[in-house]
C-alpha cells in the first residue's frame, strides 16, 4: 500500500513489482522467430534453423561462437537501456535479466562461466556502476551460472561510439579489453557468456571475445539486453 507497483516504462500502476504496463508491454520490441544464430537480430521469414546468419554477421565475422538479445533497441526497448545506463534504474536489471535468460535457453551452458564488458575505471568512477555487471549478476541468479564481475579489464580509456562509423568502433577498442591477470584462471578452458547491454557493430563485444580468447577460454557467447536493428 505505501510503494505499489509501477510500470517500468511510464510509471504507471502495474500488478506486480519490475513489471510494464499494457501500453509499455505493446512498445516493447521482444525478439523472436527467425533470427542471426551469431548476433540475435531478426530475420525476414519463418525459418528456425540454428545456422541462419544476418548480412552483418556474414561481412564480418564474429569472434564469438553464438549471440543473442532480448529486445529492439527502439521505442520502450530503447528508453529501457537509457534508464539503466544513464538514469540510475539499477531496478530495470532484474527484470532485463529474465528476459535476457529466455533468450539464451537454446544455448549450451555446460562449465560456463559469466563475465559483463568492463568499464574503464575512470567511467566507472562517473557512472558509478557498470549496467554490464548489473544484467551479469542478476543473469546469473536466473540461471544459476558462475558470474566473475572483474574476469575482464578495460585498460584502454575510449570515446563514446555515438554516431561514429563502425570502421572507427573497430579500431577504437582493438585491444582495449584484457582478461585480468588475477582471474584468467577462471576461464581457461570453459565457454565464457559475455553480458552486455546493446549490441550496435558489434565492437566492443568483438574486443572483448578476443581477450577471453587470447587467455586460453573456451567458446565465447554474448548476449545484450537489446540489438541495434537495421530499419527496426
Amino acid at each position: 500500500m505505501v510503494y505499489p507497483p509501477r510500470c517500468l516504462g511510464c510509471g504507471g500502476k502495474v500488478m506486480s513489482d519490475f513489471g510494464l504496463c499494457g501500453t509499455c508491454w505493446r512498445d516493447t520490441l521482444f525478439i523472436g522467430g527467425s533470427i542471426c544464430d551469431t548476433c540475435g537480430t531478426p530475420l525476414p521469414g519463418d525459418d528456425l534453423s540454428d545456422t541462419l546468419k544476418c548480412d552483418d554477421c556474414m561481412i564480418t565475422p564474429r569472434p564469438w561462437a553464438q549471440g543473442r538479445s532480448a529486445l529492439i533497441y527502439k521505442d520502450n526497448g530503447k528508453r529501457l537501456v537509457l534508464a539503466l545506463k544513464h538514469g540510475d534504474r539499477q531496478e530495470i536489471a532484474t527484470p532485463a535479466a529474465r528476459w535476457m535468460a529466455q533468450a539464451i535457453a537454446d544455448l549450451p551452458k555446460e562449465n560456463m562461466i559469466i563475465a559483463p564488458v568492463p568499464l574503464h575505471w575512470m567511467r566507472m568512477v562517473k557512472r558509478r556502476y557498470n549496467q554490464s555487471a548489473l544484467l551479469a549478476q542478476a543473469l546469473a541468479k536466473h540461471t544459476g551460472l558462475p558470474v566473475c564481475p572483474d574476469l575482464l579489464q578495460r585498460q584502454k580509456r575510449t570515446l563514446p561510439m555515438e554516431g561514429m562509423t563502425k570502421e572507427v568502433r573497430f579500431s577504437s577498442v582493438k585491444g582495449a579489453i584484457s582478461a585480468h591477470p588475477r582471474r584468467k584462471h577462471r576461464l581457461v578452458g570453459r565457454p565464457v557468456l559475455l553480458v552486455d547491454d546493446v549490441l550496435t557493430s558489434g565492437a566492443t563485444l568483438s574486443s572483448a571475445a578476443d581477450a577471453c580468447i587470447a587467455a586460453g577460454s573456451g567458446p565465447v557467447y554474448v548476449v545484450t539486453l537489446a540489438r541495434v536493428v537495421k530499419d527496426a
